[in-house]
């Protein structure tokens, strides 16, 4: 899609340096930080339930409506709005939505 090259990656931190003086940015870059490091754990929790609703179904130890009501949860825990999708369709859309170098049993 975009590719941020050499040259826009510099233009990009001298107007971050222009807009918030260099006082700023190291308490950018921390909150920048502590948010990336929040999204991935709740990525890699929202994994490990994936995983574990995906072992308890197979031992059928959810109803259909368990089942949904957890997929939708997942679902939302991720970014992903469930309405309308069909639980195979959303199964797919959240497994897609985990990073695949994740993608192992816990």
């Amino acid at each position: 899609m975009f590719s941020v090259g050499p040259n826009e990656l510099l233009a990009i931190l001298i107007i971050a340096f222009l807009l918030f003086g260099a006082s700023k940015l190291p308490e950018l870059a921390r909150s920048l930080g502590k948010s990336m490091g929040e999204f991935k754990k709740a990525q890699r929790e929202a994994e490990i339930e994936l995983r574990r609703f995906e072992k308890d179904l197979a031992e059928g130890k959810y109803t259909q409506t368990e089942k949904r009501t957890k997929l939708e949860k997942i679902a939302r825990d991720l970014g992903i709005d469930p309405e309308g999708k069909e639980d195979d369709v959303l199964l797919e859309e959240i497994n897609k939505a985990l990073p695949k170098a994740e993608k192992t049993e816990p």
